[in-house]
């Protein structure tokens, strides 16, 4: 006989018990509210109020075990988050909530996450990241950096092209000339977004067009994959110039110093190698290449003197030091050297009588970079390097396909910044979740007579949560 349930709503007017009966023991939430403790949400958001007026303000805690919970599955939009947990038992229990009680409006929830601000998220963040320092899942010695472009959340439509920097309706700006060569062709005019103009034209690769992005900056350490660092730019800030800055704040994070950073061709800036150098940690990044079809005698032919300071041009004269420059020191030759040179045709235009060649700051730690490459990196620079493609790539991928960073929830630079530190701080939860899970099973392990390696938490990624926004339904 086809049995039959019957739906009357009576039959949800009362729950025995306490809500807890109903989670799963190992539910992702159980295991986040394990690992971290919110008691110091209030103190540090308390600036934020009115010590003695106005009405009580919803519970500090209570909005950030909300964001939370929209992080980790998925659900940026507030709207969607409350519809969510108005029906989710798993998700009333975590932010304390019971089943006959009225959840905030979506409204406030909004414009509480507004008047705490970027500077609070990120120390609410950075609370996490030494919260897995103290958890040991950290080691602060090798560090990967990347960054990724975020699609700023605006319209096709809302782009206008606006003047170019230094042009004014079409017409140069009055002021001191520029030195060096006058322009001949005038500048691109660029296009920005009148809904979000903190967004820029940014690309990932040549073959994709240019959109309206803005650009994290993320440094993951190398030991468990915890982010330890994020900064979100503008689509048109040089990665390779936040480098040193990112190194900084990823030592204030752990409290450790940094001994190797891995990166792309991207950070590969002569000044990079330098500082690094100077610092005493070993870059693994891979030199730009040079390029060789060049129709003019390129600028490597010439050879640097770095005890004498002196550019030795191919036919055997010297260059001069002449001024410096933005990008370092220029060099000069003399106009009788470069008069009768057998390599005049190929080394000087027609319409110029002598050469210049600009030695960058940090030359010579390029030339060390270059030629380490060149030797061929050993074993383990080699395997430090393909760790870094799937550290740092692999968790702008899960934070894209996972946690909805692909596509800007709000607009503005901070309010993209505040979505990136929720979006690295549940990340971190995950790890401090997982090993939690770790670590019972191998105190299950010890008291069978089987140990087992604490560090085997890294086989508990099917138990994190899955995405529950409807994209991903398919």
């Amino acid at each position: 006989m086809v049995g039959k349930k019957d739906r009357s709503p009576s039959l949800f007017m009362f729950v025995p018990g306490d809500l807890t009966d109903f989670i799963p023991k190992d539910h992702i939430l159980r295991r986040v509210d394990r690992a971290l403790k919110l008691d110091w949400v209030v103190d540090e958001v308390r600036d934020a109020y009115c010590p003695d007026n106005g009405a009580p303000s919803i519970d500090p805690m209570v909005v950030i075990r909300l964001l939370i919970v929209g992080f980790l599955f998925d659900i940026v939009h507030i709207r969607e988050l409350l519809r969510e947990v108005q029906v989710n038992i798993a998700m009333r229990w975590y932010i304390g909530y019971g089943l006959d009680e009225t959840l905030p409006d979506h409204s406030s929830l909004s414009k509480i996450v507004d008047r705490w601000g970027e500077a609070r998220f990120k120390r609410i963040y950075q609370r996490v990241v030494k919260a897995c320092v103290a958890a040991g899942l950290v080691d602060g010695k090798k560090v990967h950096i990347d960054a990724t472009l975020i699609r700023a959340n605006v319209s096709w439509q809302s782009l206008i092209t606006v003047p170019a920097e230094g042009i004014s309706e079409g017409k140069p700006e009055a002021g001191k000339r520029k030195s060096g060569r006058p322009r001949t062709r005038p500048p691109k005019r660029k296009k920005r977004s009148t809904t979000d103009p903190d967004a820029t034209q940014a690309k990932a690769s040549r073959g994709q067009r240019l959109e309206p992005c803005f650009k994290q900056h993320t440094a993951v350490d190398d030991k468990s994959g915890v982010i330890t660092d994020v900064a979100v730019t503008t689509g048109e800030a040089n990665e390779g110039e936040q480098l040193l800055a990112q190194i900084d704040r990823v030592e204030a994070n752990t409290g450790v110093a940094v001994e190797i950073v891995t990166g792309d061709a991207g950070y590969a800036h002569p000044v990079n190698y330098q500082q690094l150098e100077t610092r005493k940690i070993d870059a693994v990044i891979p030199p730009q290449r040079e390029h060789h079809h060049c129709p003019k005698l390129p600028s490597r032919r010439f050879k640097y003197d770095s005890k004498y300071r002196l550019v030795r041009c191919p036919g055997g004269k010297y260059l001069h030091y002449s001024h410096d420059s933005d990008k370092g020191r220029v060099y000069a030759s003399l106009a009788g050297d470069c008069r009768h040179c057998p390599f005049r045709s190929r080394c000087l235009p027609t319409s110029s009588d002598r050469r210049t060649v600009t030695i960058v700051d940090g030359y010579e730690a390029l030339l060390r970079a270059r030629r380490r490459r060149a030797r061929g990196w050993d074993v383990a620079t080699r395997r430090l390097y393909s760790r870094h493609r799937w550290r740092v790539e692999g968790k702008h991928g899960e934070a894209k396909e996972r946690h909805g960073l692909r596509r800007a929830v709000r607009r503005g630079r901070a309010k993209v910044a505040i979505q990136a530190y929720l979006t690295a701080m549940v990340m971190n939860l995950k790890l401090l979740a997982g090993l939690l899970v770790a670590l019972w099973y191998w105190m299950v392990g010890l008291a069978y007579g089987k140990p087992e390696s604490p560090t085997s938490w890294e086989s508990t990624r099917e138990l994190w949560p899955a995405p529950l926004s409807r994209r991903h339904a398919a």
